[in-house]
């Protein structure tokens, strides 16, 4: 079989494959990580036979879709560094990942992350917590937001119950204007962000830890203490 033969194939599998991942990430952000294999075949328009052919369990396109969007956090973070201005790289940052941000935080602790998947959420954390101190150095962003605190804010924006239940409606007529909504209340809270005449953010800055024991599953996670 020829090259040219093999790419329509090969065409199919990717649009597939694209289309089990868009609907694993619709589905776990109404269904969470109970969302069932046949729920996300339904939303992707393929049979179960196709997904389980793409990935033999859940948990290993859990993990995959994953892996994707560790790239897209990695490819934002880069972005925002490679912008000169240092609020608008930050601020690209924000509104790029909040597209996508908190599709996964329903498996976090359900899945055991492999050495690979680990290692490249270091490295976008390194990148992301590059764009926080460059902002922080040039003083355009508020000296007492700390990188969890703007991380912990994208995560609330992500998460939109509108957009969410509009989805589960079939309301596509309302979508856009939804996601308008969002981009306003994301502006009015970058605007929050600015270092110039705010008030002192309440309590103690927000640690790590808020996000790495969410990740953590039962074999890792530390025994509590007696």
């Amino acid at each position: 079989m020829t090259a040219r033969r093999r790419a329509p194939r090969r065409t199919e599998a990717e649009r597939n494959d694209q289309a089990l991942l868009d609907g694993a990430r619709a589905v776990l952000a109404t269904d969470g990580a109970h969302a069932s294999v046949a729920a996300i075949a339904k939303r992707a328009g393929v049979g179960i036979g196709s997904l389980y052919r793409r990935y033999p369990t859940k948990e290993a396109l859990f993990l995959h879709l994953l892996d994707l969007v560790l790239d897209q956090y990695l490819a934002a973070a880069e972005a925002a560094l490679a912008d000169p201005d240092p609020w608008s790289g930050l601020a690209g940052y924000v509104t790029t990942v909040v597209e996508f941000a908190g599709s996964l935080s329903p498996i976090a602790g359900t899945v055991q992350l492999p050495e690979a998947v680990q290692d490249k959420n270091r490295r976008a954390d390194e990148a992301v917590a590059a764009v926080v101190d460059r902002a922080h150095a040039a003083g355009v962003l508020r000296p007492d937001a700390t990188l969890i605190d703007v991380e912990l804010l994208i995560e609330q924006l992500g998460k939109s119950p509108l957009i969410e239940q509009l989805a589960k409606q079939g309301r596509t007529d309302l979508q856009a204007a939804a996601r308008t909504a969002r981009a306003r209340i994301t502006a009015i809270a970058l605007d929050g962000l600015r270092a110039a005449g705010h008030p002192p953010l309440p309590g103690e800055a927000p640690g790590p830890e808020l996000f790495e024991e969410r990740w953590a599953t039962d074999e890792s996670r530390p025994p509590e203490p007696s």
